[in-house]
C-alpha cells in the first residue's frame, strides 16, 4: 500500500474532527461512515505488519471519534 492511501485517510479524519468542531454531527457521522468503509477496504487488501498497525491506530481513533460524535447529538 502506497502512503498515498494513509495521507487521503488523514485528510479525511481532519474533515471528521472539523464537523465535531463546528457542531455537525449528521454530517461527521457519514464522513465517519465512508472512512471506516475506506479503512475496510484497506484492512481487507493489507499484509505487511507495519500497515496493519497503521490500520488499527485509525481504527482507535475513528472509534474515539465516533463516541464524541455521539456525544455531540446529545448535546443538539
Amino acid at each position: 500500500m502506497e502512503n498515498n492511501k494513509f495521507i487521503e485517510l488523514n485528510k479525511s479524519v481532519q474533515e471528521i474532527i472539523d464537523l465535531i468542531a463546528s457542531k455537525n454531527a449528521k454530517e461527521a457521522n457519514n464522513k465517519l461512515v465512508e472512512v471506516s468503509d475506506d479503512l475496510d477496504d484497506l484492512l481487507d487488501h493489507s499484509e505487511e505488519d507495519e500497515e496493519l498497525m497503521e490500520i488499527s491506530r485509525y481504527q482507535v481513533l475513528l472509534n474515539q471519534l465516533q463516541q464524541k460524535i455521539i456525544s455531540l447529538n446529545g448535546q443538539l
